[in-house]
C-alpha cells in the first residue's frame, strides 16, 4: 500500500443500493471515465452486505491504482483493505482512527462550513478535509450550506487537499474548482447520469483545464 494516497480531482461517492452487481458496474464506469477516488457510502445496509460490496469495490478501484475510501467505518476499512476512511461529525476522532488504521492509510474529515474544524483536523493528522453542502443536495437535502468563502480561506490557510461536496453538477463545478477545491465529491451528478462514463470524463476534464485550477 502506498503511503497515504492523495485525494484530488473527481471524488465519486457511491449511492446506497442492495444490488452489488449494479453498483460495481456503475463504479467501473466512473473509473473508466477517469475518476480515481471512490468513497463507499452505505449507512443503512446490513454489515454483511456492506462488507461484500466494499471488498468487490476495493479490488476494482485497486485495479485502476485509485484511492478507495470507506465512509464512517474504520472497522470496515480495516476488514476490506481499503485505502482509508472518511469521518463525519458523529464518527470517532482522527486520533483514534489513526491509531487503529496505522500511518499508511488516508483519513478525511467532514468540516461542513467550519474552517476552525478543518484546522483542527489537519493538526490531528487528517489527510484531507471536506466542506459542504455548497448547493442543494439530493443526497442530503437538509444539509447545512457552506459558503464559497470557506474554500478561498481553506486554499490559503491549509496544507491538505480541500474537497467540495453537495449538489455539484456541470453548471457549478468549475466555480468550486476556481474557488479553491482540489477535489469535487459527487453522488447524483455521476451515478444518476444516463451515460456515467461520459459524464465522468466531462467532470475530469474540468481539472485538466488550466483556467479552472489557477
Amino acid at each position: 500500500m502506498k503511503l497515504r494516497k492523495r485525494v484530488s480531482g473527481i471524488y465519486a461517492v457511491t449511492p446506497e443500493t442492495e444490488d452489488t452487481a449494479d453498483l460495481v458496474a456503475k463504479v467501473s464506469a466512473v473509473l473508466n471515465g477517469g475518476a480515481r477516488v471512490i468513497q463507499y457510502r452505505n449507512k443503512d445496509g446490513e454489515y454483511a452486505l456492506r462488507r461484500e460490496q466494499c471488498t468487490e469495490l476495493c479490488a476494482r478501484v485497486r485495479a485502476f491504482d485509485g484511492v478507495f475510501i470507506v465512509n464512517d467505518s474504520v472497522e470496515l476499512a480495516l476488514e476490506t483493505g481499503a485505502d482509508g476512511v472518511h469521518l463525519g461529525r458523529d464518527d470517532e476522532s482522527v486520533k483514534n482512527a489513526r491509531n487503529r488504521l496505522g500511518p499508511d492509510r488516508t483519513i478525511g474529515v467532514s468540516c461542513y462550513n467550519d474552517l476552525e474544524l478543518a484546522h483542527a483536523a489537519q493538526a490531528a493528522g487528517a489527510d484531507y478535509v471536506a466542506f459542504g453542502s455548497f448547493f442543494l443536495s439530493a443526497t442530503k437535502p437538509a444539509a447545512r450550506r457552506a459558503s464559497m468563502s470557506v474554500l478561498h480561506s481553506a486554499k490559503a490557510e491549509l496544507d491538505v487537499p480541500v474537497v467540495a461536496i453537495g449538489g455539484i453538477n456541470m453548471n457549478n463545478a468549475a466555480t468550486l474548482i476556481s474557488a479553491g477545491a482540489n477535489s469535487l465529491a459527487i453522488v447524483s451528478g455521476l451515478f444518476h447520469a444516463n451515460e456515467i462514463e461520459k459524464e465522468t470524463r466531462a467532470y475530469v476534464q474540468l481539472f485538466a483545464n488550466p483556467k479552472h485550477t489557477q
